[in-house]
């Protein structure tokens, strides 16, 4: 019941959960070539001649024709093509490697369960997602070629790990691409070694002096051959170097003007393209240029309202038919945007020539794009424009349907972005949503932290009427949290329950903290009936994860009253829930094990004991009721199995627990009575696999990507010795002496995927 949907603002449409992330379809085909490219047939003979590799790495600075390479070779490579346009957006890996997972199911369907792991909150990226993508990859009969263009944008650590997994899984006469301006995120000297690895440089990429001369005259330049080697030799070949010089030669600029300047490379090329393209365009042309840099893509309706000029849409439409640096981004010649070198000049000359407009430019775009339903461009607009108060409040109406979408990095770096600013010191909502996040993702500490803002923004506003969702949304918070005791979060409940009613809202989650406070505190038969009606109030509002909770509970209610039957009809029921979503949830699993001990079958409930450990780190002291029961019902399993070890790690956890959460009604004397049991447990107490811990568990899906200690160290927080020091005692339980073969073995039991 920690879930970010609680219920949804009135009006809001409900769905049945998990929907697909909105995905570009322009970003999964390849550009479509700009009149006049030229064809690389010598370097892309050499790439066919070079087929059995399956790795292939172009890497160059800006201009250099790389993607007109990969779109050339993969007409003729006889490949199916998956193609991903990697943007800034896609920092996020879930984002990223829903676009990969498309690329390639419509080559050959990947399967449901990819897209059900990439559908759900709390499914792990490197441990469930990663691995079902690279065996649905390996598995491809059909030859492939999985293109990924400008990874160098790609700066978030699960993106870039996991397409270092990937490239462990390409499948025989198929390859992985990865084109961009620095090195990929490759073991590279590994896949060099093994001989799997073609890297294409720039020496590769520039152009010879018979396609210099085929560029220029594709632009309309006519220069004799000595003209041609001459600018060839200074711009060595560079691609974007030759065609700038083409448009200089163009508009009636000398050869020497046009070649003086360059060295083959960008870094002189702001200075260039001031002194020679924009000084002999004209003002109009000039300010348009400027102005429209600050758009991400353009269309001529969004020019329009960004510049407020009649005629801007035309204007777009002649630098279209000029062939001005403009990458077009559909078929339909509608959306379009600058070279990157080109848009970053322009974005400078901006800003030189009138300091503060690209806020005011940024903000039109913004209202364009939520005219036009494409709110998340709105956002990243208002991003750049700074306006944090907009921000807070576009980020607070997009919070649920983000959420839904599984887009957890997306909306942490939302709350980065707003914290670094001061927007969530004046957003209570805002921080609402964070904190339930953190809980949801198992981050305690940060839980709190939004937490304590929330109270403290609500503190302030307690003579205002206010707003009743906030005020609900808020409560739920406490009362998942629970930093004051069982009474204090029954209070919590209800005041929930009061402020979602009176803001229109449907209430699973909040009726299911009423239950759940009423069952702790020992009052069965109404915690029964608030769960009862909490689930018919959600069945048909896409909240699974808070629907199998309360069935899970209702389980365990059954359960002390020894009715076994109820329960596993309650334990079912929540499990098919979570299928559906290809989800996981600890409780439900420890439920499921207490029913399938209960009816003799043994394999069924060791099953249910490796999920509930694939799930177990997610619960922490950010939801410390569900924690404690869920180790409590799994410790009383493996204890009826002999399991003395396990029982003890999970006692340990349970103490840890109630450190910070002491009144948690009756599961304080439930935890008591394991206490005493434990002590006089009599079975092998040698550590194995199912006496890992919480943090043990939490890290090893990290351990089977190719981060090293101190990039995992630093993905959780924690030093790298702390990793260290788990690591070691993880391959002492698993009888691993490395980290591939802890791995390995992990996956053989299940604790891990692929």
């Amino acid at each position: 019941m920690n879930r970010g949907g609680v219920g949804e603002r009135p009006g809001q449409p409900h769905d049945d959960g998990g929907p697909d992330v909105d995905l570009l379809e322009s970003k999964l085909r390849p550009p479509q070539a700009r009149t006049g490219a030229v064809p690389r047939e010598a370097l892309i003979d050499q790439l066919l001649r070079e087929h059995p590799r399956p790795i292939m790495s172009v890497v160059a600075p800006a201009g250099y024709g790389k993607t007109t390479l990969l779109s050339q070779w993969a007409e003729r490579s006889g490949h199916a093509v998956a193609w991903v346009s990697v943007d800034e957006k896609d920092n996020d890996p879930r984002v990223l490697l829903s676009y990969v997972a498309r690329s390639l199911d419509a080559v050959q369907p990947v399967g449901q369960p990819i897209f059900d792991a990439l559908a759900s909150p709390v499914s792990s990226v490197p441990g469930s997602v990663v691995p079902r993508l690279g065996n649905a990859f390996a598995s491809m009969t059909v030859p492939v070629a999985l293109i990924l263009d400008d990874v160098h944008l790609l700066r978030n650590t699960e993106c870039r790990a996991a397409l270092s997994v990937l490239a462990d899984h390409v499948p025989a006469k198929s390859h992985l691409v990865l084109s961009g301006r620095d090195e990929p995120p490759l073991r590279l000297a590994r896949l060099r070694t093994e001989g799997r690895l073609l890297e294409i440089g720039p020496a590769d990429l520039a152009l010879t002096r018979a396609e210099a001369g085929s560029l220029l005259r594709s632009a309309q330049v006519i220069v004799g051959d000595d003209d041609i080697a001459e600018l060839h030799r200074r711009a060595e070949g560079w691609a974007v170097g030759l065609y700038l010089a083409a448009l200089v030669l163009r508009a009636g600029g000398s050869l020497g003007g046009a070649s003086a300047s360059f060295e083959g490379n960008d870094r002189l090329v702001a200075e260039y393209m001031e002194s020679e393209v924009l000084a002999r365009i004209s003002p109009p042309q000039r300010t348009f240029l400027t102005r429209t840099a600050v758009l991400e893509r353009m269309s001529g309706s969004l020019v329009e309202a960004v510049l407020e000029v009649p005629g801007s849409a035309a204007t777009l439409a002649d630098l279209v038919r000029s062939n001005l640096l403009l990458v077009p981004l559909d078929r339909r010649g509608q959306w379009y945007r600058y070279h990157h070198l080109f848009r970053d000049t322009l974005l400078a000359e901006l800003e030189r020539l009138d300091p503060g407009l690209a806020p005011v430019l940024q903000r039109r775009a913004a209202d364009w794009c939520l005219r036009n339903e494409l709110p998340e461009e709105a956002l990243e607009y208002l991003m750049a424009a700074g306006d944090v108060d907009a921000v807070a409040r576009l980020a607070e109406e997009l919070w649920q349907p983000v959420f839904r979408q599984a887009r957890v990095t997306t909306l942490q770096r939302w709350v980065e972005w707003m914290a670094d600013r001061g927007g969530m010191d004046r957003h209570p909502l805002a921080a609402v949503y964070a904190s339930q996040l953190a809980a949801t993702l198992g981050r305690p500490a940060e839980a709190e932290r939004w937490a304590d803002v929330t109270d403290r923004l609500l503190g302030q506003d307690a003579d205002r009427p206010g707003d009743p969702f906030t005020r609900g949304m808020a409560a739920v918070s406490r009362a998942i949290l629970c930093r004051h005791g069982i009474e204090q979060m029954r209070a919590d409940a209800d005041e929930a329950a009061r402020e979602l009613a009176q803001a229109g809202v449907v209430r699973p989650a909040a009726g299911g903290l009423q239950g759940l406070a009423c069952v702790l505190s020992g009052d069965l038969d109404r915690g029964d009936a608030f769960l009862e009606e909490a689930f018919r109030a959600g069945e048909h509002i896409g909240v699974p994860d808070t629907l199998a909770q309360i069935l899970a509970e209702r389980g365990l209610v059954a359960i002390a009253r020894t009715r076994w039957d109820q329960a596993e009809e309650f334990a079912s029921q929540a499990h098919e829930v979570l299928r559906q979503v290809g989800m996981e949830n600890a409780l439900v699993s420890a439920v499921r094990a207490r029913v399938s001990w209960h009816r003799g079958d043994v394999a069924a409930t060791r099953q249910e004991l490796v999920s509930a450990q694939r799930a177990r780190p997610l619960l922490t002291y950010a939801q410390p009721h569900m924690a404690v029961q869920a180790r409590i019902e799994l410790a009383r399993v493996h204890l009826a199995l002999g399991d003395v070890a396990a029982a003890r790690t999970l006692i340990r956890e349970i103490d840890d627990l109630l450190k910070k959460r002491p009144d948690l009604g009756t599961l304080v004397g439930e935890a008591q009575a394991l206490r005493a049991r434990l002590s006089t447990a009599r079975g092998p107490s040698t550590p194995g696999a199912s006496s890992l811990t919480a943090a043990e568990l939490r890290i090893l899906p990290l351990l089977a990507t190719h981060l090293s200690y101190p990039e995992i160290a630093a993905e959780l927080f924690v030093s790298p010795n702390t990793i260290k020091s788990q690591a070691y005692s993880m391959f002492k339980k698993l009888g691993a002496s490395s980290r591939s073969q802890a791995v390995a073995l992990s996956r053989e039991m299940a604790l891990l995927e692929g």
